[in-house]
């Protein structure tokens, strides 16, 4: 079974939205109420030490906790039959119908709640939670010969696939103004120069990061064995998180036996955090903060619902390294940093706002190993910068196996 399709006898999917919804509130409600009721037991606790008002606080402290009880209670149960009503219309409207995907912008919505709650709206079997497949035109693509010739009648047997990051999916690719002076579209780049044929994989990025590399070895596989040509080259581009992934499937797919890092020429990371990321370390310290207190205790438990695709991210999964094996895999790893001089100093502090540059380029793979280092660009500008591409491209070049002649 594709692991990009759910087993036949799995539960129906709850709605989605609305259903997200309803945990959301009910949650944050309960939360609340908890910083509530330890707030006011601190102060009358407070009042309950002075002898002369002990026992008119104690009265009015009964008094507060029934009718503050009954007010969480009406939220909690109001909210829900709200919710639970909406959820029913939006199934009626919706249908949730594969053969509808949703727009650019439903579908980014959508990448955002399964990178903050993924692994959540996975365990409760939540509608919006995405599975990992290659998708085109916004809508996931079977993994067999029929479907693939159907929908890529000109491809031949090079194949480059872009794995995206953290909360994004397969449109972040697409800069929307190739266009533009400094901007590029990879995937119509290296068709253009390569005759790479480009696919794009979509996946839940708030599910465990050794869950997803996992997925993607065994759907890469998938992928070559359906795949209606012979594949002479597969490219691999990973952007953040997806370079993460991208490495993690090698060693899972050299452990397995599989033949797709036989076929892959090779692998290029894009400001990967192989070390962690700043952000989320900060993100730990702030949730262990607030625990220190029964006051803010809550507002840590809200904080520790994040998913664990982004926790993964705090100390990362260490220096790349593949398990020893008989590959031909030529591994890159391109940093940025939003200083203009990515050597200074500075320029590894700032790194590329979200990922420093030793984390973006540490490795311990040996063999055909490369990297570089970019300044004056951000993160998220890494999927798009021109400059990125012409790096990307030069060391296709280097390889010296272009399918076409290159453009000059």
């Amino acid at each position: 079974m594709s692991v990009a399709t759910k087993h036949a006898d799995a539960p129906s999917p709850r709605t989605g939205y609305s259903h997200a919804a309803k945990t959301a509130v009910q949650e944050t409600t309960l939360r609340v109420k908890e910083m509530h009721r330890a707030i006011a037991d601190k102060s009358f606790g407070v009042l309950r030490r002075i002898p002369l008002v002990a026992g008119p606080a104690q009265v009015v402290q009964s008094a507060h906790d029934v009718i503050s009880a009954a007010v969480y209670a009406a939220i909690h149960h109001g909210s829900g039959s709200v919710l639970a009503a909406a959820a029913i219309v939006e199934k009626q409207r919706t249908g949730f119908v594969a053969s509808k995907p949703p727009g650019r912008l439903a579908s980014g919505l959508r990448s955002a709640l399964n990178a903050a709650f993924g692994d959540h709206l996975a365990a409760c079997n939540n509608v919006l939670a995405i599975d990992m497949a290659i998708h085109a035109n916004g809508a996931a693509i079977p993994l067999d010969a029929v479907a693939l010739r159907s929908d890529f009648p000109e491809a031949g047997g090079r194949i480059c696939v872009f794995i995206h990051g953290l909360g994004c999916d397969e449109h972040s690719w697409r800069t929307g103004d190739a266009a533009a002076e400094g901007e590029s579209d990879f995937g119509c780049q290296l068709h253009a120069d390569f005759d790479y044929t480009p696919l794009y994989l979509h996946y839940n990025s708030g599910l465990p990061i050794a869950r997803n590399c996992a997925q993607l070895a065994l759907l890469l596989e998938e992928l070559l064995d359906a795949w209606p040509w012979p594949v002479t080259d597969l490219l691999i581009v990973g952007h953040s998180m997806g370079g993460l992934l991208a490495l993690g499937a090698c060693e899972q797919a050299a452990v397995s036996g599989l033949r797709w890092p036989h076929a892959t020429r090779m692998l290029v990371s894009l400001g990967s955090p192989q070390l962690g990321s700043p952000l989320e370390r900060l993100g730990h310290l702030t949730t262990a903060a607030l625990n220190l207190s029964n006051i803010t205790t809550p507002l840590a438990r809200i904080a520790a619902t994040r998913s664990q695709g982004i926790k993964d991210l705090r100390g990362g999964p260490g220096a790349a390294q593949t398990v020893p094996g008989r590959h031909r895999i030529a591994f890159r790893f391109l940093g940025a940093s939003l200083a203009e001089d990515p050597d200074h100093p500075l320029g590894e502090f700032l790194g590329d706002g979200l990922v420093t540059l030793s984390s973006a380029t540490t490795h311990a793979i040996e063999g055909d190993v490369q990297s570089a280092r970019l300044g004056k660009l951000g993160h998220m500008r890494l999927l798009g910068d021109a400059r990125v591409y012409r790096q990307i491209r030069a060391w296709l070049v280097e390889l010296g196996d272009a399918a076409l002649p290159v453009r000059r």
